[in-house]
Parts: C-alpha cells; structure tokens; sequence
C-alpha cells in the first residue's frame, strides 16, 4: 500500500511541478522534480532498510517509485517541446 502511495504522491507533483513551472519552463521542472523525487526515494530506501529489508528487495521496488512518476515528468516535458 505504501508503494502505491508514494507513486500516486510522485504522479501528482510531477503534474503539480509541471503545470507550476509553465510552458516555458517544463523542461526545468522536470529537472527540478527529479532531483527531488530521488532524494524522496532515497528518505524511502533508507526507511526500508532501517525495518530490516534487504537492498536487493527493497532496489526494485524504490525503482519503481522513481522511475513511474519521472516518466510522467519527462513526458510533460518533452510533450511541450514537441509543440
């Protein structure tokens, strides 16, 4: 349930981050946004190992709780500059 949260949590300031730095700056949010979703997921990973899991359980879970919401973010962005 918590994987889900934070993907879902990650999605929504992808879109948050995108709308707020505006057409012009979609490519800079962006940026900014997956610098700060990794430290994010870095707080998580580290929460995960602190209760016992292992890094070899937690590496591809904490992947996916990066990588989905940044896909989003690069597709906003890229989605702008196509235009």
């Amino acid at each position: 349930m918590r994987t889900t949260l934070l993907i879902v949590a990650g999605l929504l300031l992808a879109a948050l981050a995108s709308w707020l730095g505006g057409p012009s700056r979609r490519v800079m949010a962006a940026v900014l946004f997956a610098a700060a979703w990794l430290a994010v997921v870095g707080w998580n990973l580290r929460t995960g190992l602190s209760h016992g899991y292992t890094l070899r359980e937690e590496l591809p879970i904490q992947a996916a709780i990066y990588l989905v919401p940044l896909a989003l973010a690069v597709w906003l962005a890229w989605k702008h500059a196509a235009k």
